[in-house]
């Protein structure tokens, strides 16, 4: 279970999904924390924001690193990347282009940043779930064990998949906002045999009426039969 895209710049949404999950006596979730969205938004300059997610590790809510700044600014895609993303992601696949060594870079500027906010990283997820060659290499250099993509949790120790589908939602658009919310619907009987299922929250979704009341319904159902877990312990198991 997890919250993505958390930064000060959504940080009334970030605190009604926080509201959510306490309504259910979750306590066990991830928050993936992006250090400078959109490069305005640095988390050095938020300590009330820093200080909420601090608060909220302690109480057993995991950290992990979601790229540096999330968007593509000054990068290009090929032709292949734009048939791999297309309708997945508005220019947001910040780690998609990158070569190695400037994934590297953002990725020790990024748990700088975190630490220095006195927030210790225990994965990195690459914004939207696409990134380009090397990562896992990178990755485990900087001490990360556990990663993910769209289909799957990634233990980076024992360099393995352990198939996860992501129940998720997007309020970009309104199509996209009724299209998902037909596709949770149906989609969520079809899955709750899997041993492992990603509850995904995004900022946006908690203020789109009917993405919110799906979530909410689709969080109940989960709730009837499972509990929720960390990353680190679905890669351990």
């Amino acid at each position: 279970m997890s919250i993505h895209d958390v930064t000060p710049a959504h940080e009334r949404r970030i605190q009604r999904a926080l509201a959510l999950l306490a309504e259910f006596e979750v306590e066990r979730f991830a928050l993936l924390v992006v250090p400078d969205w959109h490069g305005s938004w640095p988390l050095g300059r938020f300590e009330a924001f820093a200080s909420a997610v601090r608060a909220c590790g302690a109480g057993g809510a995991e950290v992990l690193l979601h790229g540096f700044r999330h968007d593509e600014a000054g990068s290009s895609r090929t032709v292949l990347q734009h048939v791999r993303t297309w309708g997945r992601t508005a220019r947001e696949a910040e780690f998609l282009g990158l070569l190695p060594d400037e994934a590297d870079r953002r990725i020790a500027e990024g748990c700088a940043t975190l630490r220095s906010a006195g927030l210790e990283p225990t994965g990195f997820v690459p914004p939207a779930w696409f990134h380009g060659r090397g990562l896992g290499t990178v990755l485990r250099a900087h001490g990360f064990t556990v990663t993910e993509d769209a289909w799957s949790v990634i233990d980076l120790v024992r360099h393995r998949h352990i198939r996860a589908p992501a129940v998720q939602w997007s309020a970009r658009k309104p199509w996209r906002a009724a299209a998902g919310v037909a596709i949770a619907a149906a989609r969520l009987p079809l899955e709750r045999w899997r041993r492992v299922l990603r509850f995904v929250i995004h900022p946006a979704d908690v203020e789109h009426p009917a993405v919110a009341d799906s979530v909410r319904w689709s969080l109940e159902a989960l709730l009837r039969d499972r509990k929720p877990t960390s990353y680190a312990d679905v890669a351990a198991a």
